[in-house]
This record gives structure tokens, C-alpha cells and sequence, in this order.
């Protein structure tokens, strides 16, 4: 066990810089940050001297060299564009993805195992049926049409809920949240479910599948055939094997919430660190994409390394096989 979590985290660590130095290497190409902070009547030399005091004039991997320095120290330097910290920026916005990251995880992974269940137990009703069609809808739209169609209905047609902004928020030291306030509970319920549909589909199916691979399973005949009631055979012995495989994709859909929630937050103005980002490549603010993609590059990397983790608890074929490789 302690070699296997060794190995992941040392593998861990080379993907976040590989991912690292990829992502920066790509900044070189969406622009030159000086010519946005200084004005028409700049000079050659005030643009060689603001380089200097960036740094850019340094090579490539000199430059990178000092950001993951920085970084590991969790400093991310100054904001090009607000010439502030961009760790104070990113703490200011976080709260916001991640409260949105929150709820659609929560409807992704209460409605896609709850209806997968559904559909697999009662496959030929009339309601499963339904059910696979309208998820067919989450599949094939993209999340921005998604977002623009739930805006139409229920904000421009209905005037239920509002088609933008997080609403009125409450101070919790650096914590900002909308839970505790009426219209922040109503400007997080749309974005929630662009954000989260597209997931909750893909679960769904997944769990569908193999919950009825499950049951068909010779063990839940015999399961049957000793007079055990359906609900126990679904809940306790189906349910509990299907969820095995379903642990390693459900670990990446909710990881991919908050790369996707950059487009869920442009489509509803969200404050979050999605639509800082998007500003960030438009005024090429070099720190806050760097700082924004290897945060959402740790994320994804802990969520995977928390997954694989499980699965080798859950799954004891990993350590059978673990042993016997190590033998």
C-alpha cells in the first residue's frame, strides 16, 4: 500500500510539471502583456525598462524556473492588468467556483447515480424511458447553449430566477457565500444545472450499464432464488459491486466541473475564477492564467490521486495484484 501511494504521488508531481511547463510555454504565444499596459505614447525604452521589471526580458526557462519557486511558496506574483497579488485575486473569486462547483457536483452525483438506478431497476417502465430521452438532451447540447436556453425559459420568459451575477453574498472572514441569502440561492440554481447536467448524464449511463451487467450476474440469481427481498438485493448487493467502476469516472466528471465551469461562468457573468480567467487571456495577464492553470491542474491531479487511492482500497483484486507484483 505505502509503495503504490508513493508511486502515484511521484507520478503526481511529473504530471503537474509537465503540465506546468507546458501551460506557460503557451503564454509566449497569446501576446505581449507590455503592449496592453502601456499606452499609445510609450517609447522603446519605457518598454524595455517595464520588461525588465517584469522579468520578460529573462529566457524561458529562467522565467519558469522562478514561477514554480514562487508558486511552491504560494506566490503567484502581481496581477499585470490590477497590479495586485494574484494569490488575493484567486481568494477572492475561489469561493464563488467552488460553491457552484459544490452544487452541480452534488446534482451530478445525486441525480446520475439516483436515475441510473432508477432505469436500470424499472428499464421497460414508462418513466425510464423518459428519462433516457431527456438525457440524451445533456449529451448532445454544449453547455453554453444549455446555460442560453435555461436563461430564455426561466429568466427571460418566467422572470423566476436571474440571468446573471451570484446575487447578494454574506462575509465569513475571507469566505464569501451565497447559501445564507434568498437571491444567491436563486442566481446559484441555473448555473448549477448547466454546469452539472452534461455529468449527471454521463453517470447516469455509466451506472445504468453496469448495474444491470450486475444483475445479471449469477449471484444475484442465487441471490433470488434464496428468497431475498428485491430492495436488498439491488441496494445491498447490485448497487454495491456496480459502484466499483463507476468510482474511477465519476472521480474525473467531477473534476472536469471546474474546468467547464469557465464557460458556465461566462455564460452567467459568474465571479468566479472561470471568467477571471477569461479576462485574465484577453488583457494577456500572464500570472493569473499561469496561476489559474496549475491550480486547476492540482485539483485535477489530488481528485485523480484520491480516486486511485479508493479504487485500490475498495477493489481487492489491485492488492492482490500489487503483492505479486512487488514479489
Amino acid at each position: 500500500m505505502l509503495a503504490y501511494i508513493i508511486r502515484r504521488v511521484a507520478q503526481s508531481i511529473l504530471v503537474l510539471l509537465v503540465t506546468g511547463f507546458v501551460a506557460f510555454s503557451m503564454f509566449s504565444f497569446v501576446g505581449d502583456p507590455v503592449e496592453n499596459m502601456l499606452g499609445q505614447e510609450r517609447t522603446q525604452a519605457d518598454v524595455d525598462r517595464l520588461r525588465g521589471q517584469l522579468g520578460l526580458d529573462q529566457p524561458f526557462v529562467v522565467q519558469y524556473a522562478k514561477f514554480l519557486q514562487q508558486a511552491a511558496q504560494g506566490n503567484f506574483g502581481l496581477s499585470y492588468r490590477q497590479g495586485r497579488e494574484v494569490s488575493a485575486i484567486l481568494a477572492e473569486r475561489l469561493p464563488a467556483t467552488l460553491e457552484l462547483a459544490f452544487v452541480s457536483g452534488l446534482l451530478a452525483l445525486g441525480g446520475g447515480i439516483g436515475f441510473g438506478i432508477l432505469t436500470a431497476i424499472r428499464r421497460r417502465g414508462i418513466s425510464s424511458n423518459v428519462i433516457m430521452t431527456l438525457s440524451l438532451v445533456g449529451v448532445s447540447l454544449p453547455t453554453f447553449l444549455i446555460g442560453i436556453l435555461l436563461i430564455y425559459v426561466f429568466s427571460v420568459e418566467l422572470g423566476w430566477l436571474p440571468s446573471f451575477g451570484r446575487g447578494e453574498v454574506v462575509d465569513l472572514g475571507w469566505w464569501t457565500t451565497g447559501f445564507l441569502t434568498v437571491s444567491g440561492l436563486k442566481a446559484l440554481v441555473l448555473p448549477a444545472i448547466t454546469l452539472g447536467l452534461y455529468q449527471m448524464t454521463l453517470i447516469m449511463r455509466l451506472v445504468r450499464t453496469e448495474m444491470m451487467e450486475v444483475l445479471r450476474m449469477d449471484y444475484i440469481r442465487f441471490a433470488r432464488a434464496r428468497g431475498l427481498r428485491e430492495r436488498s438485493i439491488n441496494f445491498r448487493h447490485a448497487l454495491r459491486n456496480t459502484l466499483v467502476p463507476v468510482i474511477t469516472i465519476t472521480g474525473l466528471q467531477l473534476g472536469s466541473i471546474i474546468a467547464f465551469a469557465i464557460i458556465t461562468e461566462t455564460v452567467f457573468q459568474w465571479p468566479g475564477v472561470g471568467l477571471l480567467f477569461i479576462n485574465a487571456v484577453q488583457f494577456v495577464d500572464i500570472p493569473v492564467m499561469a496561476a489559474y492553470l496549475m491550480m486547476i491542474s492540482v485539483m485535477f491531479v489530488g481528485i485523480n490521486l484520491i480516486v486511485d487511492l479508493l479504487y485500490f482500497a475498495i477493489d481487492p483484486r489491485l492488492r492482490v495484484d500489487g503483492k505479486a507484483g512487488g514479489h
